[in-house]
């Protein structure tokens, strides 16, 4: 990870993306032709704030704004609807006068070349793209200079605010939540990787990037630096380097050559950070500033693992879906590409994982793998039978078993099969 120096904050990244835009530019006349049946053939200028830009199942609408109405909607901007900064702009929230829907108005800064093409990239990606997982832009503005993002309000904000730097009065997450948004984060990626149409490598996989819910559902958003993934005989997309400092995949950082592997990479490491409460990147540290450097020693040995959990979680996880978790995230931080496992698989691990609801022990209690059930008459029902202590211990190491031997033989057949098989 100490392989991404020309990472830092993304002001830092427009300043240096200035030069050399050749295939940005080439990305935006792609997504041009591609999503010219998603606005009707309209421009993206003030003259066509008339007429909704059509998404290109028809399906949905993107509505085009004024200034004057998304200033009305955020109180014209003022410090008590400021949200957070996002990529090249300022999130406020707002609440639109014509519904009285909340939502959230991205700002973006153009006085960059940048902040005007991730503005394109953007708009032209939420039109095409749609899934549960995925944020739902609302509309946009482009009136003169302007250039502004709706999207749907997402009230618990992002998973980096739940997981570092808490207030004393904000409850941490637990152990089944942290799983249920591991597992939405990676349907989300599933959809762009293999269900949409194009193809699409996100390319700022981050846990800023993934907001929530009111029940802690996940979406992924900031679509700027997506791509879309490559064609024909193509194995890669070449493209300048960008991203967020912590999260970038080797072997993107060091040559440029981005894949669908690459947003892997960037999930390991959030993965990472929901088990450990650690940051990708933490410049406060003396020591141990890179999350995967920190962890790579700890990986090692099994009798490491519970080292890595975040101390807030105060011991409540399931040591055996503590272990899972950890080996996917092991799995996707491989330094070799084609030997990480794809979207889809990640899918099956933490959709199993997130099933496997783990409840704290208390007195009286008995434990099923990841599972504890209470027997105290105050405690609800499970519907799981509670069986002798023997037989649950059994079926938990035969399910563990089993777990490991589906990996260890996918990763076998991975190292059996040629590049060209792995890669796509």
């Amino acid at each position: 990870m100490g392989r991404c120096p020309c990472f830092g904050s993304r002001k830092k990244e427009k300043e240096k993306n200035l030069n050399g835009r050749e295939d940005e530019e080439d990305d935006v006349n792609n997504l041009k032709s591609v999503g010219s049946a998603s606005v009707s053939g309209r421009s993206l200028e003030p003259k066509s704030e008339a007429t909704p830009a059509e998404n290109i199942d028809g399906s949905n609408k993107a509505e085009i704004f004024t200034f004057r109405e998304l200033a009305t909607a955020t109180k014209n901007f003022r410090d008590e609807t400021f949200i957070g900064q996002g990529g090249f702009g300022t999130v406020y929230k707002g609440k639109l006068d014509k519904t009285n829907q909340m939502v959230a108005v991205k700002r973006l800064d153009t006085t960059g070349v940048q902040g005007e093409k991730e503005f394109l990239v953007e708009v032209l990606m939420l039109s095409l793209l749609h899934h549960p997982n995925l944020v739902s832009m609302i509309g946009y503005c482009a009136e003169g200079d302007q250039r502004l993002l709706v999207y749907e309000y997402m009230p618990l904000g992002s998973l980096e605010s739940h997981l570092h730097d808490l207030f004393p009065d904000k409850e941490p997450l637990d152990w089944n939540t942290r799983m249920m948004i591991a597992a939405g984060a990676a349907r989300g990626l599933n959809y762009l990787h293999h269900e949409a149409k194009p193809t699409v490598i996100y390319r700022d996989l981050k846990s800023a990037n993934i907001l929530l819910d009111e029940r802690f559902n996940p979406k992924l958003s900031d679509f700027g630096l997506a791509k879309f993934g490559p064609t024909g005989d193509q194995s890669y997309v070449a493209t300048r380097v960008m991203g967020t400092h912590g999260y970038c995949a080797p072997e993107y950082a060091t040559t440029g050559k981005l894949t669908m592997r690459s947003d892997i990479y960037s999930f390991g490491v959030v993965l990472l950070e929901l088990i450990t409460g650690r940051r990708a990147y933490d410049d406060t540290r003396v020591h141990d500033k890179h999350l995967v450097e920190w962890a790579r020693p700890l990986l090692r040995e099994r009798s490491n693992y519970p080292k890595l959990a975040d101390p807030h979680l105060q011991g409540h996880f399931p040591i055996s879906g503590l272990r899972m978790a950890i080996e996917m995230a092991c799995m996707c931080l491989r330094e070799e590409p084609r030997h990480r496992p794809g979207a889809g698989d990640i899918v099956l691990a933490l959709d199993y994982l997130s099933a496997k609801q783990y409840v704290p022990k208390v007195s009286g209690t008995i434990t099923m793998g990841s599972m504890e059930i209470g027997d105290s008459p105050k405690e609800p029902t499970m519907i799981l039978p509670i069986l002798p202590k023997d037989a649950l211990r059994e079926q938990a190491v035969a399910e563990a078993k089993q777990w490991g031997e589906t990996w260890r033989e996918k990763r076998k057949q991975s190292y059996e099969n040629s590049p060209e098989e792995i890669r796509t």
